[in-house]
């Protein structure tokens, strides 16, 4: 390992203000840490680009946490966990540095949640197009069988503040009456998206009873706890301060106004460029 890394922040990365939500389970796992969350509220939506585009704009944010002093950062985001996340691992990382997704805490559970063995997956285009969860379920649960909607609506409708409109319940029951019309026996949803815990109540309006609901932040915070306990080398370079703060490459005043949507408490931040 690289000696001249000295212990820093956590970084979180989000194109946007979803990532907010398993941030929120993250710091409530590990309270001691440092954490710097960026959101690329500039550059949203990030599910309807290309591969290309999506790894780019994701290497850009990742660096800059680095140059932040971060050793450690999370994609809490799904599409840039399935579109960028291997590219940067294999190809990216400066000595010493990691990055962590949120696709693979979940796909090495979902298997253990399913009775029928029939699981659903809710996600942005850019993520159902990236197959990534079909082929990181198979590698853990080759029994389940992995059945994909794209909800292209949904993460405008919570962005817009628009989750209790009727559009909200038009798009909502649409998307998921599609899901359980290529199988009926699905009885596992993933919110593959960090934005869709937010419309929760909605969805479970819409969801047949008995179906499990699975977000992700949750998930995803036991995971790094777990992470930085099978690696201390990483742990050590992490620093325990307590102490917060939040970028976008956006208006700051307006990521203030909508981060206690997904933060539930009021946030400041402040603008940088990537």
């Amino acid at each position: 390992m690289d000696k001249k890394l000295t212990a820093g922040p956590i970084g979180v990365f989000d194109s946007g203000f979803g990532g907010l939500t398993v941030f929120k389970e993250i710091q409530k796992a590990l309270p001691q840490y440092d954490y710097i969350y960026l959101g690329d509220n500039a550059r949203v939506p990030y599910g309807t680009k290309s591969f290309q585009t999506v790894y780019e704009y994701t290497k850009e944010c990742v660096f800059k946490l680095f140059d932040l002093g971060c050793n450690l950062v999370i994609l809490a985001c799904n599409t840039a966990s399935a579109k960028a996340l291997r590219s940067i691992q294999q190809h990216d990382l400066p000595p010493g540095k990691k990055v962590l997704g949120v696709i693979r805490p979940t796909t090495e559970i979902i298997g253990s949640l399913t009775k029928t063995k029939k699981v659903g997956i809710l996600a942005t285009t850019g993520t159902v197009k990236s197959n990534s969860y079909p082929i990181e379920i198979q590698k853990f649960s080759p029994e389940v069988e992995v059945f994909q909607q794209d909800c292209p609506f949904w993460v405008p409708l919570v962005e817009n503040n628009e989750i209790d409109s009727d559009g909200a319940r038009y798009y909502i029951k649409k998307d998921i009456e599609a899901i359980f019309e290529k199988s009926n026996a699905i009885d596992t949803l993933l919110l593959a998206c960090t934005h869709y815990p937010i419309l929760l109540p909605l969805i479970q309006e819409f969801v047949p009873a008995g179906i499990n609901i699975i977000s992700q932040g949750q998930i995803v915070a036991d995971s790094l706890v777990e992470y930085l306990q099978r690696h201390p080398e990483v742990e050590e370079l992490c620093s325990k301060q307590c102490n917060l703060k939040f970028y976008t490459t956006d208006q700051a005043s307006d990521f203030e106004e909508k981060a206690n949507i997904f933060y539930g408490k009021p946030i400041l931040a402040e603008n940088i460029t990537v």
